[in-house]
């Protein structure tokens, strides 16, 4: 077994565990290097234009909001902005801040007909740490020290 399909297979237990409507989710590490073993696995980051620009971007990441600052407003067009960002066949993993909207995102592209779908645990910044208020102290893309540039 090849380490694409190892990850592809962790990915897919854990979704099933939960019973989750999406084909899997990654660990920050595993999407990453998913990202780098498959080539047509594309990174969908679903944050607001405002949480990149101010919190940072991941290179080579195709960015399309699920909801707009101010006012956390759901995207209209976020499947259709997504169709003509990626082709039909690419294996996406959505990312968002915490996790929560990546997951929604992806469950809405299942729910609308498109396969492939992952979501990256943990997202950019991970949990919130209760005990100093911060966030990318416990988890997430930036903790786990994967690239990414200040937006």
């Amino acid at each position: 077994m090849g380490r694409i399909t190892e990850l592809l297979d962790t990915a897919h237990d854990r979704s099933h565990a939960h019973a989750w409507p999406f084909t899997g989710a990654l660990l920050p590490h595993e999407a990453h290097e998913l990202l780098q073993l498959a080539p047509g696995a594309r990174l969908v980051d679903v944050r607001s234009r405002a949480e990149i620009e101010f919190n940072g971007a991941i290179p080579d990441a195709i960015y399309v909001e699920w909801q707009s600052w101010p006012g956390w407003v759901l995207n209209p067009h976020f499947q259709t902005q997504l169709a003509q960002a990626t082709d039909p066949e690419s294996l996406l993993i959505f990312l968002c801040r915490t996790g929560v909207r990546a997951h929604r995102a992806a469950a809405a592209c299942v729910e609308a007909g498109r396969g492939s779908c992952y979501i990256v645990l943990e997202g950019f910044e991970g949990d919130l740490d209760k005990t100093t208020g911060h966030r990318n102290e416990l988890n997430g893309w930036k903790h786990h020290a994967l690239p990414w540039v200040q937006g």
